[in-house]
């Protein structure tokens, strides 16, 4: 039972919530919401959306499964938490153990930790640390490619774009990285040597200082939405393996199905020394995410100076979470998620195909259960964003992208509804 009206929530935070990339001198309202289920969200004032975001990359099962809230309920009355140093328990080794079965070939050693952007630190420090104890004390650089993002910590931030980026008024004050020029193969483009000839040349004329190259595989998400080719990835992997530096796969938003393969990686056939996940982990239902990394990189950095890896979150492999992401890596199996998302391939390429002949529309592209209609102009955010929720969606567009990212679970039905909801909004603008 709600303890206030939506007028008063819509007070209080005006007042005191801060969202996320919003502004207490000129707030854009959010709705408030009164309950989800599957994939819709009900507002409090009774319209209902179809939600076109899976809440960030992160609701693939839709929301309230039953299968996760009977995993929280069990777990709770178990344990909810423990600290994890010195300890451990049953929840945390299973879902490390299904990790590193469904994870690329290689990759057998996991860091559990609270959220994406500390996975991708920890990531960054594992990369380091790595290079310290094995006596490479000025490979202090990471490299990477424009257009990325890989989260909005210190750490993250200066490995995003540092010009066209969110976070690029903070340059003066976060560490310097190197950056080439980004991907210029589109997915289904077939690639050449002079597609990473900038980032061979950043790679020779910095050898000594690179401690690994970082980037998203295959997706570049909040840099564009952008898709680029597996072979271009497939030549990353061998320059890091030439120049002797590591490669850490960011697939926080990729992972677990949403580009068609179960990790963005295997479009590449290749093996990162150091993977991030998070996001999908739990179906969305908490956070969780994790950092998974080579033998080669567990021993390389406990045979140094300090003889452990120096990093510990006092919420390190909590057992309700991992309780649930366990369920959460059961049901994609079950529901057989390659089907889910080819069903969602081909109503996306269906419902969106009119896209194509907007003058609006500069391109549409879709991968996996991934949707995009790119516009020739940015959007105005306090206008279209009512406009989706009057269509019956939820979907969140920014700059230049309207994009959708459903559950796994949507129909046949809620998708071609949203695909046309997508198609009146753009008609409109």
């Amino acid at each position: 039972m709600a303890q206030y009206t939506q007028a008063q929530i819509e007070t209080l935070d005006k007042q005191h919530v801060w969202h996320p990339y919003s502004s207490f001198t000129s707030p854009l309202a959010p709705f408030p919401v009164a309950s989800t289920d599957g994939v819709r969200i009900t507002l409090m004032d009774g319209r209902e959306l179809i939600d076109g975001m899976a809440s960030w990359w992160s609701t693939v099962h839709g929301y309230g499964h039953p299968k996760l809230k009977q995993a929280a309920h069990d777990q709770i009355e178990i344990m909810s938490h423990v600290m994890f140093g010195g300890l451990t328990h049953e929840p945390a080794v299973t879902l490390c153990e299904k990790l590193v079965k469904l994870a690329p070939e290689g990759l057998n050693k996991v860091f559990i930790s609270d959220s994406g952007s500390v996975a991708v630190e920890v990531a960054i420090k594992m990369a380091f640390q790595y290079s310290i104890s094995q006596g490479h004390k000025n490979k202090n650089k990471l490299l990477t490619v424009k257009n990325g993002y890989h989260g909005d910590t210190f750490a993250t931030m200066a490995t995003c774009d540092p010009v066209n980026g969110m976070h690029h008024m903070f340059e003066k004050v976060l560490n310097q990285h190197i950056f080439a020029e980004a991907p210029a193969c589109l997915f289904d483009e077939e690639f050449n040597e002079q597609h990473v000839a900038d980032i061979k040349q950043k790679l020779e004329g910095h050898r000594s200082e690179i401690a690994a190259i970082i980037l998203e595989p295959i997706v570049q998400g909040a840099g564009g939405m952008r898709f680029y080719s597996p072979d271009y990835l497939k030549r990353i992997r061998e320059l890091c393996d030439e120049y002797d530096i590591l490669l850490i796969a960011d697939e926080i938003a990729t992972g677990f199905g949403r580009t068609g393969k179960m990790f963005a990686c295997e479009h590449a056939g290749i093996s990162p020394d150091i993977l991030c996940v998070g996001k999908a982990l739990t179906g969305g239902f908490m956070s969780l995410a994790a950092t998974l990394c080579s033998d080669k990189v567990a021993k390389g950095i406990c045979e140094g100076e300090a003889g452990v890896f120096m990093h510990g979150p006092t919420f390190m492999g909590n057992p309700l979470a991992c309780a649930v992401a366990n369920a959460s890596l059961d049901l994609l199996m079950e529901d057989k998620w390659q089907q889910q998302v080819a069903n969602i391939n081909a109503g996306l390429e269906k419902g969106l195909a009119p896209a194509r002949a907007l003058p609006q529309v500069n391109d549409v592209r879709i991968l996996g259960a991934i949707g995009v209609i790119e516009l020739h102009e940015p959007v105005d955010m306090p206008t279209v964003q009512p406009m989706f929720v009057e269509e019956g969606v939820w979907v969140r567009p920014f700059g230049k992208l309207i994009y959708v990212l459903p559950p796994f679970v949507i129909n046949e039905e809620d998708l071609a509804f949203l695909t046309q909801a997508m198609i009146n909004v753009v008609k409109k603008l």
